[in-house]
């Protein structure tokens, strides 16, 4: 997933990827406490990809009160 890919989409598009990643760090949060989780490499995956999400919505709610 990049940015790029990101502002193509709508606000409501971002917000079901972001419930859904939320969702998934979550997961990934309670396999890591049980010791059942396979691929850490995922928790910092996701974890950017949240951030990365969160930045494009703060873009696109800037770029909305200023027009």
């Amino acid at each position: 997933m990049n940015a790029n890919d990101l502002r193509q989409k709508s606000a409501d598009e971002l917000k079901q990827e972001l419930d859904g990643l939320l969702r998934e760090q979550f997961n990934l949060r309670m396999q890591k406490g049980t010791g059942q989780l396979s691929r850490p490499d995922q928790v910092k995956k996701v974890r950017r990809n949240i951030a990365r999400i969160k930045t494009v919505m703060n873009e696109k709610a800037s770029a909305g009160e200023s027009a």
